[in-house]
């Protein structure tokens, strides 16, 4: 498309950085091809979408609407009257900004403000990240006018005649690192360059299946990992308590000099860039940076989301050699030592980021950007 016109959105969706950087991703695409274009954000209140999407610049507004939760609580009893209130407010909202076209990321917010977009006669896009398409997008994909994905067979969950295989919205940074900026990461983060080097990130929120893995791992003295330094991203929830575990093993006498641990790592590119190796869950965002960075990875699947969709992400990957993968259940005690072990296997490490370059799909938002210029016409 030769030519962008100035054009409305509005991007709703959130809870996680898996759905907030592929919104931001997007917004960020439009805006390149016409900077005169107009975004307004829809998220879930006291979500992390709250605080990230002003952050980047973008205005946000919030909706009481929250998640059902596995357990029977009594903020389940007030999630119907939640999403009523969510859907008039999404109504107003829509009547006020008047957009051309309402996308969908996922999360909490997603759901309303789409439906509510759909009874206006506004046109909507969503955009599914997983392999396994969430309940509340399945119903979305009914009247969507696209539903871009990030994985093939997704025709058992959407019409075929409207899904358009995009990949994922990814960071502008992402991109497979060079000699240099590998030097640059190294220097960064104060590592050893004749050291191997492990990444541990457990998503945006952290993971404590893999807190306590790195750990149980600490305890047993480092098994395998002499030659080895290691970057964790622990998470913002987590960080006082790892913060304490590792005081206290200091002060034992352990030398720590080889972790360095962090709640949120911003530098993504740089921790991607120096690691031999990179232990992830296996969200979407996460699957699609590794992709588009060709790192070798072990996945550690979270088995507390809706309809194992990490699962079925990691073994997409896994069937075609591109990735290795370790049960949630196994990751205490064999994750760090089978990291170790691997990340000296360097015709193994060759082969997997061989492979999973080949799945890279690094420009979806512009994909995204096109398919919704073609919705609004």
């Amino acid at each position: 498309m030769d030519s962008y016109k100035k054009i409305k959105a509005i991007i709703s969706g959130g809870g996680t950085g898996g759905h907030i950087f592929p919104a931001l991703s997007i917004a960020g695409e439009l805006k390149e091809l016409n900077p005169e274009t107009e975004i307004l954000f829809v998220g879930a209140q006291g979500r992390m979408e709250m605080e990230k999407v002003p952050a980047a610049g973008y205005e946000i507004i919030g909706l009481p609407v929250a998640g059902l939760q596995r357990k029977l609580t009594l903020s389940n009893l007030a999630l119907p009257f939640k999403v009523v209130r969510s859907v008039r407010m999404a109504r107003k909202i829509l009547k006020e900004f008047r957009p051309d076209i309402a996308i969908g990321v996922g999360g909490y917010a997603s759901a309303p403000l789409l439906w509510a977009a759909e009874s206006l006669g506004i046109p909507t896009l969503i955009q599914e990240q997983n392999g396994y398409a969430g309940l509340t997008n399945k119903i979305l994909g009914k009247k969507a006018k696209s539903i871009c994905v990030a994985y093939e067979g997704m025709e058992r969950f959407f019409p075929a005649d409207r899904i358009v295989i995009t990949g994922n919205p990814i960071r502008k940074e992402i991109v497979p690192a060079t000699e240099q900026t590998r030097k640059e990461a190294i220097e960064y983060y104060g590592l050893n360059p004749d050291k191997k080097h492990i990444f541990i990130v457990g998503g945006s929120l952290g993971s404590g299946t893999l807190n306590n893995a790195m750990k149980q791992w600490i305890e047993g003295g480092c098994p395998g990992g002499e030659d080895v330094e290691v970057i964790w991203q622990c998470g913002k929830y987590y960080k006082p308590s790892v913060d304490e575990f590792m005081d206290r093993k200091r002060k034992s006498g352990i030398s720590l000099d080889s972790v360095r641990h962090f709640d949120f790592i911003t530098r993504m590119d740089l921790a991607y860039a120096c690691a031999d190796l990179v232990v992830s869950r296996s969200g979407a965002s996460s699957v699609s940076e590794l992709c588009a960075m060709h790192k070798a990875v072990i996945f550690v699947p979270s088995p507390n989301v809706a309809e194992d969709h990490q699962t079925h992400n990691a073994m997409a990957l896994v069937r075609k050699e591109a990735a290795m993968i370790v049960k949630d259940c196994d990751a205490a005690d064999s994750l760090m030592t089978t990291a170790c072990k691997v990340v000296h296997e360097t015709e193994c490490l060759k082969k997997m980021e061989k492979n999973i370059a080949l799945l890279a799909l690094p420009d979806a938002a512009r994909t995204i950007s096109d398919e919704i210029y073609k919705i609004i016409g």
